[in-house]
C-alpha cells in the first residue's frame, strides 16, 4: 500500500461480514483492500462453539474465523493492519485516513466495524475489569476453574457462555432481569438442564464487590420487590448486548436512536457508494450467517456501483470537446 492509492473497494473490518465481502469483491474482479487491526474473524474468535453455521454442525469460533480468512486470502485479497481514523465521503472518491497520516481512496467503501460489549455501568465494573470482570468467557473462563461465577444477561450469548463456563466453574449463577430468557429455545433447554447453572430471575446486578485479590461478589436487587441481597462470586461475565462501533460513520448518515446505521436492502447508506454491514447495521437479529449475507450483498452491490461509475467516467467527453459548440 502506498499513500493516496486508489481502489475500487475498501472494506473496513475483518469479521464474518467483512471477510465475506472480500471474497465476493475479489470474485467480481474489484481492486479491493481489507483493513483490520485485530484478529481476522472479529467476534467469532470469542465463541467456543458455533453450531448454526450451515455445513458445520459443530465448529470452534476461532477455527471458523481461520476458514473465513483463508478463503478470502485464497483469492489474493490484500489485507493491511492499520488504524483508520476517518472516512471522508467524496463526489468522485471516498477517502480513508490512517493514524500514520497515509490516505487511500476508493469508489466504494464497506464499513464492517461491528461493536463492543455493552457495559452495565455500575460501581466496580470498570475498576475490576481484568481482575474478575470479563466480557469473554472463551478468553477468561480458564481462570475460573472450580470457582463460582456470575453471568449477566438473558440472550443467546449469555446462554452460550453460561454453558461454556459450566464446563469449567464449580457454580454458575445466570442473572436475568426478567422472568424468561430471550435465548433460543434449544439454548434455554440446555441451560435449564445444566445442574451447575442456577438462574436468578427478575434480578439485576447493582454493584461488583471486590477485595485485594479482585472480585469477591455482587450486589443484587429484585426488579419486582426491590429486595436487595449479596452473592459471593469469584468472577462476573457480562453479556447484555453490543454498542455499535460507529465512530467512522460519516456525518449525515442515517442512524437509529441506538446508533445503528440504517441502510437499504443493498446495505447502502444514504451516502452513495458507502455500505454498512454486520453488527453496525440496523437489523432484527445479529448472527454470523446474517453478517456474512450482508457482506455478500454489499460487495455485489458495490461491484455494480463501481462498474456504473467507471462506465460513466469513460463516457464523459474531454473538457475541451464539452466547451465546443
Amino acid at each position: 500500500m502506498s499513500g493516496n492509492e486508489v481502489y475500487d473497494l475498501i472494506i473496513i473490518g475483518g469479521g464474518p461480514g467483512g471477510l465475506t465481502a472480500g471474497i465476493y469483491a475479489m470474485r467480481a474482479a474489484l481492486k479491493t483492500v481489507l483493513i483490520e487491526v485485530g484478529l481476522p474473524g472479529g467476534q467469532m474468535n470469542n465463541s467456543d462453539s458455533v453450531e448454526n453455521w450451515p455445513g458445520d454442525e459443530h465448529i470452534g469460533g476461532a477455527d471458523l474465523a481461520i476458514k473465513f480468512s483463508q478463503h478470502a486470502q485464497s483469492y489474493g485479497l490484500e489485507v493491511i493492519s492499520q488504524e483508520v481514523v476517518d472516512l471522508e465521503p467524496g463526489l468522485d472518491f471516498h477517502t480513508v485516513k490512517f493514524a500514520n497520516g497515509d490516505n487511500i481512496q476508493a469508489h466504494a467503501v464497506i464499513l464492517a466495524t461491528g461493536g463492543n460489549p455493552r457495559k452495565l455501568n455500575i460501581p466496580g465494573e470498570e475498576e475490576q475489569y481484568g481482575k474478575g470482570v470479563s466480557y469473554c468467557a472463551v478468553c477468561d473462563g480458564f481462570f475460573f476453574r472450580d470457582k463460582t461465577v456470575v453471568v449477566v444477561g438473558g440472550g443467546d450469548t449469555a446462554a452460550e457462555e453460561s454453558l461454556y463456563l459450566a464446563k469449567l466453574a464449580k457454580q454458575v449463577y445466570l442473572v436475568h432481569r426478567r422472568d424468561a430468557l430471550r435465548a433460543g429455545a434449544l439454548l434455554q433447554q440446555r441451560v435449564k438442564a445444566e445442574c451447575k447453572i442456577e438462574i436468578l430471575w427478575n434480578s439485576v446486578v447493582t454493584e461488583i464487590k471486590a477485595n485485594d485479590s479482585g472480585v469477591c461478589g455482587v450486589a443484587l436487587q429484585n426488579t419486582q420487590s426491590a429486595e436487595k441481597s449479596e452473592l459471593s462470586a469469584d468472577g462476573v461475565f457480562i453479556f447484555i448486548g453490543f454498542e455499535p462501533n460507529n465512530k467512522l460513520v460519516p456525518a449525515g448518515t442515517k442512524m437509529n436512536a441506538n446508533g445503528y446505521v440504517v441502510t437499504d436492502e443493498k446495505c447502502e447508506t444514504n451516502a452513495p457508494g458507502i455500505y454498512v454491514i454486520g453488527d453496525l447495521r440496523e437489523k432484527y437479529f445479529r448472527q454470523i450467517v446474517i453478517s456474512a449475507s450482508d457482506g455478500a450483498t454489499a460487495a455485489l452491490a458495490a461491484a455494480h456501483y463501481v462498474e456504473a461509475r467507471k462506465s460513466a467516467e469513460s463516457c464523459e467527453l474531454p473538457e475541451a470537446l464539452q466547451t465546443e459548440t
